[in-house]
């Protein structure tokens, strides 16, 4: 882009960039009202959480943040009830409408909570965004109104994917289906006018969630979907150690047919993630939950694209 050319693009989403940082503003004044505390932790680590379906970058034998995830577990292993974070994270080939490799990451994590408790959390985070930006109850995106009003719609991933793509996943696992079928088939078949809140993914699809009691085919997690956007992905958090160091394991041998090996097998990544896994077996029962600033951004400023509520994205640094 020519120096006019990124000028112009910059003046012209000068707006959009003004209603983010209210947003991180009010965000950060909803957790802080709710007794959370506010947490850094380290941007570049020694291991990350092994996920088939994120790549990490690599720095000088370490990785750039996929989430603050770990580290924040580990927090609340150590006594923290209450904790979020605003952080800068990154993962490999996420580059799109909707995604950037550098990107905005909100966690939260709360004790004596599970993923329903997280996903009632957004629907007052939202809620409080849209009062503390005069939106009353309702968003308008992309030509449409969205009405934001609690509690908003719960559906079971099964009854979903039964509904729109005509199987069962948890019945018949197949990731690769999963995907497919969920963005072309499951999503577009969500009100567009409401948000809608997916519940119980398949156990093999949620590596750091627990099982829900009398259903261990399906696992306590949550994804929160808003005018076509997947927003927030919540857990009630696995907290047995022998449970979660199986399901890394599981991890890294799909890693290891998908990529041709896992992300760092060092020794110092098996240290760090001993360190997590020794947290694991302190965490209280509690909840946790990842939201996308900024695709939050893009709801409220109505944007289309990713670029239009970042100064700079990988196509312009």
């Amino acid at each position: 882009m020519t120096g006019d050319g990124e000028r112009s693009r910059l003046a012209r989403i000068r707006g959009n960039l003004e209603l983010r940082a209210r947003i991180l503003q009010f965000t950060r004044a909803f957790f802080t009202g709710q007794g959370f505390l506010e947490v850094e932790t380290p941007v570049r680590v020694p291991a990350v959480a092994p996920e088939a379906n994120i790549a990490p970058f690599e720095s000088e034998g370490w990785f750039l943040l996929t989430s603050p995830e770990l580290h924040m577990k580990r927090l609340m292993a150590a006594g923290y009830d209450r904790i979020f974070q605003v952080s800068r994270c990154f993962r490999k080939g996420e580059r799109g409408q909707w995604h950037n490799p550098e990107f905005c990451l909100l966690e939260w994590y709360r004790a004596g909570a599970g993923y329903l408790e997280m996903v009632q959390d957004t629907e007052q985070l939202v809620a409080a965004l849209a009062a503390g930006l005069g939106r009353d109850t309702s968003i308008e995106y992309q030509g449409r109104t969205i009405n934001i009003e609690t509690p908003w719609p719960r559906l079971a991933v099964r009854e979903a994917f039964m509904l729109s793509a005509g199987w069962d996943p948890v019945a018949r696992p197949d990731p690769s289906r999963f995907d497919e079928d969920l963005v072309m088939k499951v999503v577009p078949r969500f009100s567009a006018t409401r948000p809608s809140v997916l519940l119980d993914y398949p156990a093999d699809m949620a590596s750091l969630a627990r099982l829900k009691p009398g259903q261990p085919e399906v696992a306590e997690r949550a994804e929160v979907f808003m005018g076509g956007l997947e927003l927030a992905n919540a857990y009630s958090e696995l907290t047995d150690r022998a449970e979660q160091e199986r399901r890394f394991r599981e991890e890294m041998a799909a890693i290891q047919r998908l990529r041709g090996g896992p992300p760092g097998a060092d020794a110092g990544e098996k240290i760090a993630l001993q360190r997590f896994l020794e947290a694991v077996g302190h965490l209280p029962p509690c909840g946790g939950i990842a939201l996308g600033m900024d695709r939050l951004a893009m709801l409220f400023a109505g944007a289309a694209s990713i670029e239009d509520v970042m100064p700079f994205t990988a196509d312009t640094a």
